[in-house]
Formats: C-alpha cells, structure tokens, sequence
C-alpha cells in the first residue's frame, strides 16, 4: 500500500518522527514546567510509535510503562505541587546564552558525525531479515543481555545497588537537627506503655470557689 509514491509505513515514520521533533523541541523552549513534562510525555509516546515500527514491541511498552506511566507522571504531579517562581528560573538565561550556543552547537555537530550518513546510512545497515510470527523479540533480547552482555548487565546492576544503598545511608543517617525512629522499640511497645488509665473522682467547683470579678460579671449579664 502506497500513498504519495510511499510506503505505508515510512509514512507513519515521517509523521512520528516530526511529532517527536516537535515534541523534543517544545520541551526545552517552553516556559511552563507542566507544559514541557507534557510535550516530553508526547515524545516518549512517538518514540515508542518509532519502536513499533522496528518491530521492538518489548522496547515500546517498557517506555510507555516506565517513563510515561511512572516516571513522567510522579514528576509532573511534583512540578504542579511545586510553587515554582517562573520568573526567577527565567534570571540569567540570557547571561549564559553566548556559552550555552557554542556548547549545544558542538554538541549537535558531534551528533550529526556520529548518527550521520557516514555511520548509519542505507548502504550501512543492512536492513532485518523478515520473523515469523511467532517471534519475540522479548525473549531474544533476554537472550542476548544474559549471554553476550552478562558481565556489564551485573556491573550496572552492582552500580545501581550500590547507589541505592548510599541513598538509604545519606538519608538515615544520624543528624543533631533531624528526628529519627528505632523500627525495633517500636515493634516491642505494648499498650500499657503507651496509655495509663487513672481513676479519680470528679472535682466540683462551688460557687465560693469562682473569682469574685467572675461573679459579678455573671450577676450583671443576669
């Protein structure tokens, strides 16, 4: 099926892949916070769509499940609890403008040379060989990450675990101006530890008993 004198589907990849051009770009040129997380929700979208497309099913729901459905909507619903002060993010942008346009200069041309024609042209890569359709490309990739790459998926997973520790240890540890709980003592709390019933009989007050001002100003409302 052609339309335009083109494939179906690098119709559907032009129309993603310009959706996500636009979604990149509206990111970091817009000025409400909540809006760019929303242009970047639009983009991991098309991204997964450009997933499809490749036949990496896996890859396309583990980026809507992960960053759209977790990551990207805790950090909008932070961002709009947030009171942002907008102007004052605004301060100082165009003071870093003239540093900031040649580093995102070199960092575009280093992007063209690497992702450019040179490496990844048509005459590069040679195109899939056709799957049946009881392929998946979730087991091949298991496959492939527990044969080939083991050793750097246990060095990502030692780096990560050892991230996670020193956050657990940074944030509990102790401090003069912090208040901290023992899980233990608290387990072993009974109740009598932590309410004392006292039975007292009940005081009355007399009439002789109330301040004299008291009085009088009841007898004068009277």
């Amino acid at each position: 099926m052609t339309f335009f004198g083109l494939p179906f589907q690098d119709i559907v990849f032009y129309t993603l892949a310009a959706i996500l051009l636009y979604a990149a770009l509206r990111v970091i040129t817009t000025r409400n916070p909540v809006y760019a997380a929303l242009f970047l929700v639009l983009a991991f979208f098309t991204a997964a769509g450009v997933w499809l497309l490749l036949e990496a099913e896996f890859l396309a729901i583990v980026l809507v499940l992960v960053y759209v459905g977790a990551v990207m909507v805790l950090f909008l619903f932070v961002v709009m609890m947030l009171d942002i002060n907008l102007d004052k993010l605004r301060e100082g942008f165009w003071k870093a403008l003239p540093i900031a346009l040649p580093v995102g200069g070199l960092m575009a041309v280093e992007m063209v040379m690497i992702v450019g024609v040179r490496n990844f042209g048509a005459d590069k890569i040679v195109a899939p060989a056709a799957r049946p359709a009881d392929y998946s490309n979730t087991a091949e990739l298991g496959r492939v990450l527990y044969t080939d790459y083991l050793l750097p998926f246990e060095l990502a997973s030692v780096v990560l675990l050892v991230a996670i520790i020193a956050a657990i240890a940074l944030t509990l540890r102790d401090r003069r101006e912090s208040k901290s709980v023992d899980p233990a003592k608290q387990v072993l709390v009974k109740k009598a530890d932590r309410i004392r019933i006292v039975k007292m009989d009940a005081v009355v007050e007399k009439d002789s008993e109330v301040p004299s001002d008291v009085s009088t100003a009841a007898k004068e409302a009277k």
